[in-house]
């Protein structure tokens, strides 16, 4: 199914590229629109993939996405008492309990073309957007952002007011990966791409982008873009050489995020969360 619907999405996509669609989108066109996003919430399909210990992006599902923006028009949609203006709905949660999934009322929104697994607790507020993945046993907590195409893993706790950003072009650009196990803490953000290994641990309020150094201590590395698996990380800030300027004076410091072998604490600290969640 997902061969021959990649096939109508990338003829769309070539269409679209070329200006060869009409200013309004045929009920055909709107009719493969829906079976991409059915397809996305079944989760037979996803924006990124691990193959052979490395992610790989499917562009052909992010130019899916991009298409459901370009070629839907903007509708009137109700949500509890609120009227919103989108080109998308929001997802149906109907089957959400079926599955042992929670999603608390006054500001849980997932929108149309998201995947939630089973077991997943989403607090509100929270958003999931358009072809994110949630995990298995997942806990999205109040005031998270998980933003389009990003791709969080099984057992994963993300931390009260976290934001895990979307990446959705240039279409060959990957999106934010979190991988099974990871525990981010409060107020963390995650974007352009960056991978966190499975497994680690996060200190809270720490930004995790590629433009940030990771002082990875367990292997000696610098790393730009990546958490490696087994991982407990925190942001420090270290001394710019901007400091030498007469703007800076007595310094300046740039942001950076130390990584060190998970510590046994750390693990038992996890552990009784994870309790407290049974």
């Amino acid at each position: 199914m997902s061969m021959s619907l990649q096939s109508e999405i990338e003829d769309l996509w070539s269409q679209y590229q070329n200006d060869e669609i009409d200013a309004e989108t045929s009920m055909e066109d709107l009719t493969v629109l829906g079976d991409f996003l059915d397809a996305l919430e079944d989760d037979e399909i996803r924006a990124a993939e691990k193959s052979g210990g490395e992610w790989e992006v499917n562009e052909w599902v992010k130019q899916g996405v991009l298409l459901n923006f370009g070629l839907r028009q903007i509708s009137k949609y109700e949500y509890g008492d609120v009227t919103y203006n989108d080109v998308l709905p929001l997802a149906d949660s109907d089957e959400y309990g079926d599955r042992g999934s929670r999603n608390t009322p006054n500001g849980t929104v997932v929108r149309r073309g998201a995947n939630i697994g089973s077991d997943v607790i989403m607090m509100s507020p929270s958003f999931v957007n358009i072809g994110a993945r949630v995990g298995d046993g997942t806990l999205v907590d109040s005031c998270d952002t998980v933003g389009s195409c990003a791709q969080i893993g099984d057992d994963v706790k993300l931390g009260a007011n976290t934001l895990i950003g979307g990446v959705l072009e240039p279409v060959e650009d990957a999106p934010v990966i979190i991988e099974d196990g990871v525990s981010l803490g409060a107020g963390c953000r995650v974007t352009s791409g960056f991978i966190v290994g499975e497994n680690s641990v996060v200190g809270e309020n720490t930004l995790l982008t590629p433009r940030i150094p990771v002082y990875d201590l367990v292997e000696g590395e610098i790393r730009y873009g990546e958490l490696p698996p087994e991982r407990r990380a925190f942001i420090r800030y270290v001394e710019s050489s901007v400091g030498d300027h007469d703007l800076f004076d007595g310094g300046a410091y740039k942001p950076a995020v130390v990584a060190t072998h998970i510590e046994e604490e750390t693990l038992e600290g996890t552990e009784r969360e994870d309790a407290l969640r049974e």
